[in-house]
């Protein structure tokens, strides 16, 4: 009986081995990972709560039948993975979960891994908030060290308010945990936006694209804080605006399309 559970358990090993072989070589020629949904259960959201995010998110309703329980799928997960903890009388409410865990899911759809174990929680203000990390007043921020991700609920929905501002306090915070996130792992979908990330900022150095930069004035100031920001930025306008940003600037959005895999209707 040792001798079969260590035969395969060798057996697993080289599965495992071969497997990450595969997806590095295919990473290689295809820039993308080999797959990126294998579940052996699927959870489903309630009808109550697929209406929410119909209502409130239009990248789900771009989305195939198929991906769109992919994507229920991931919310559950995600939401019941992460602890929730509201600020100055903030009431959390399963809606509020339910709003943060799928913007988080809709920015990882594209990535095999999509927990993201450098956030562990949320924490929500009603309003904007004094932080004392920079004892400054904040709409957002995300704490590697404490592992926390804090939002002023009053912003974070005027995000969402209009899709074509191209200002998403909640995409832009989720892409910074995603960032530092990226960092920590080495999952194939970790290494593909780390060096992504490296490639759009080389893109800078192209003397040509800095000038368009500078003669457009197409992303808001914000952006070139730092690099950090720059990247954050970007994918607000490729959420909310790709057909103009595309048209814009489209080396940044290839690859912006290539770090997020986005390889879906309206991208």
């Amino acid at each position: 009986m040792i001798l079969i559970l260590f035969i395969l358990a060798i057996i697993l090993i080289i599965v495992v081995k071969s497997i990450s072989l595969f997806d590095h070589i295919y990473l290689y020629f295809f820039k993308k990972p080999i797959y990126i949904h294998f579940y052996f259960r699927l959870k489903k959201l309630s009808i109550a709560d697929q209406q929410f995010i119909r209502e409130r998110l239009p990248f789900y309703n771009r989305l195939n039948l198929k991906q769109k329980k992919f994507f229920q799928h991931r919310v559950i997960l995600f939401m019941n993975d992460k602890s929730f903890e509201g600020r100055y009388g903030f009431i959390i409410t399963e809606e509020v979960k339910l709003y943060i865990s799928a913007t988080a899911v809709m920015l990882t759809f594209g990535m095999r891994e999509f927990m993201l174990p450098a956030l562990q929680k949320v924490l929500i203000y009603p309003d904007i908030y004094h932080s004392k990390i920079n004892n400054a007043y904040h709409k957002g921020e995300f704490n590697p060290r404490m592992k926390a991700l804090v939002f002023s609920w009053k912003h974070f929905l005027e995000g969402f308010a209009s899709d074509r501002d191209n200002l998403n306090l909640g995409i832009h915070e989720f892409i910074h945990v995603i960032q530092i996130n990226c960092r920590k792992q080495h999952d194939i979908s970790a290494i593909i936006f780390t060096d992504t990330s490296k490639d759009i900022i080389r893109l800078l150095r192209n003397d040509a694209i800095r000038q368009r930069l500078i003669d457009t004035k197409y992303f808001r100031d914000y952006a070139y804080t730092n690099q950090y920001e720059f990247l954050a930025v970007l994918v607000e306008y490729f959420i909310e605006s790709p057909i103009e940003f595309k048209q814009t600037f489209p080396e940044f959005y290839k690859k912006i399309k290539e770090m997020l895999n986005y390889n879906f209707s309206g991208y």
